[in-house]
């Protein structure tokens, strides 16, 4: 088996570890079947973008020009 290396950058990690939490819920909530296991990785991924970017367009972070 081959092994895949990744570099990603700290704001992928973020969206990474809220899509796998978004994802998560719907293992818990029963909703993931083997059928709609991609279309809710990608949901979730997409779910986890969208609030990263609210996120960004809401708040000023400390070093950001205001």
């Amino acid at each position: 088996m081959s092994k895949t290396y990744l570099k990603l950058q700290q704001s992928e990690g973020f969206v990474i570890e809220a899509a796998a939490q978004i994802y998560s819920a719907y293992i818990i909530s029963g909703q993931l079947t083997q059928e709609k296991k991609e279309v809710l990785m990608k949901e979730a991924i997409r779910d986890a973008l969208r609030i990263a970017l609210t996120v960004d367009e809401t708040i000023i972070a400390e070093n950001e020009p205001g």
